[in-house]
């Protein structure tokens, strides 16, 4: 059964992080700058309106001190000690170049990435908050970032331009670069009819599996967009599920079931689903799947789309000579169709999704879902 957890937000909550350490706690975000912290029962630990009331867009806990909780907010990320919320701890001022989206720390908690509106990552040592990269290569809004597992030099970034993105921190330029237009395109090439239209494939979030080497995009064209990495950090192979008839807002690898390949997802259409990737291609190339196998897109002009409030309306832009060189890592992948497989559970929330956040709480695992309302909804997964 659903559960609600109240009375936290007086807007609509935007974000929502969960702890690793021994307590549990959850923290969520919303519009004007309200921070709560919840109980693995939903009981209101603390709450805190920060300064600026600017929407908060990331929650995120550290992996190695759970004590340390990072808000974005603006362009300013604050720390926060979940269980004393009279104030930050610390403020990062100007930590972004324009309003943050996303918030991603690595394993080791060393280093904090924050992705934002300009398009560009930079990656703030910890602690301290200095700046010790800037990354520039999206030509839109930057919408989400994560380290790999496992390898805490390695980030994913993604956004609004459609492209995908993995960066070894020791450069300052993409080890490659996928751009998603160009496989919807020729995939669509063989699949769309005569004046049938698909909305383009902006991405709002990734996910990273917790083997490292499988991320998951969730995008405005409603699939999940897959990639394997190989050795030498290489892209080997790419398809997509065809998760949403709307677009797809959330999606999330799920670590504490009975495999690291367990997908979360929600959606402009209102449904939560969970999916089983363990016997995709993409996951599993051993899979005896009736999957087609198709040749790596050609090379053709990126895209550039314009603003939040113009996303939908996309121009081609010409190549930058020097992107050639990086995306030579993912031009020998393989791409494969969608897969055509249903999810094994599929929940009809009945609103937007703006986040999901698997946990395990109180021993039974579980997701979490912030809508355009004022209240978190929790549901189980045990069913499984």
């Amino acid at each position: 059964m659903a559960r609600q957890w109240s009375e936290g937000h007086s807007t609509s909550i935007l974000c929502v992080g969960a702890s690793s350490g021994p307590q549990g706690l959850l923290a969520s975000g919303s519009e004007v700058g309200e921070v709560t912290v919840w109980s693995q029962e939903g009981t209101i630990i603390g709450s805190l309106t920060l300064r600026g009331e600017e929407d908060c867009t990331s929650v995120v806990f550290s992996p190695a001190a759970p004590g340390q909780l990072f808000v974005s907010h603006g362009d300013v990320v604050s720390m926060l000690d979940p269980r004393n919320l009279k104030g930050p701890v610390e403020e990062f001022q100007c930590a972004a170049e324009e309003e943050i989206n996303a918030l991603a720390l690595n394993d080791t908690g060393s280093a904090l990435a924050v992705a934002d509106d300009s398009g560009a990552v930079r990656v703030l040592e910890l602690p301290g908050g200095k700046v010790c990269r800037t990354l520039r290569r999206h030509t839109n809004i930057c919408s989400s970032v994560a380290f790999r597992p496992h390898r805490p030099n390695n980030l994913v970034s993604a956004g609004l331009d459609m492209q995908v993105m993995l960066w070894g921190l020791q450069k300052m330029r993409p080890l490659w670069t996928l751009n998603l237009q160009d496989v919807v395109e020729e995939e669509d090439d063989h699949q769309q009819r005569p004046g049938q239209l698909f909305n383009p494939p902006l991405v709002h979030c990734l996910s990273v599996a917790s083997c490292g080497n499988i991320l998951g995009c969730a995008a405005e064209d409603g699939r999940v967009h897959l990639m394997r990495i190989g050795g030498g950090s290489k892209l080997e192979q790419q398809g997509a599920v065809k998760a949403h008839s709307q677009g797809a807002s959330q999606a999330h690898f799920v670590s504490f079931l009975s495999h690291p390949y367990w997908l979360v997802t929600g959606g402009n259409d209102g449904l939560v689903a969970l999916w089983d990737l363990s016997m995709h291609p993409v996951v599993n190339p051993e899979a005896k799947a009736k999957t087609r196998v198709t040749a790596a897109p050609r090379k053709k002009g990126k895209s550039k789309v314009k603003r939040k409030e113009q996303s939908q309306d996309t121009a081609k832009t010409s190549m930058k000579a020097e992107a050639e060189v990086e995306d030579e890592a993912a031009a020998g992948a393989e791409g494969v169709t969608e897969e055509k497989s249903g999810p094994k559970l599929s929940i009809s929330h009945g609103d937007k999704v703006n986040w999901l956040c698997p946990a395990v709480l109180k021993g039974e695992p579980s997701v979490v879902v912030a809508d355009q309302g004022t209240s978190l909804t929790v549901y189980p997964l045990s069913q499984l």
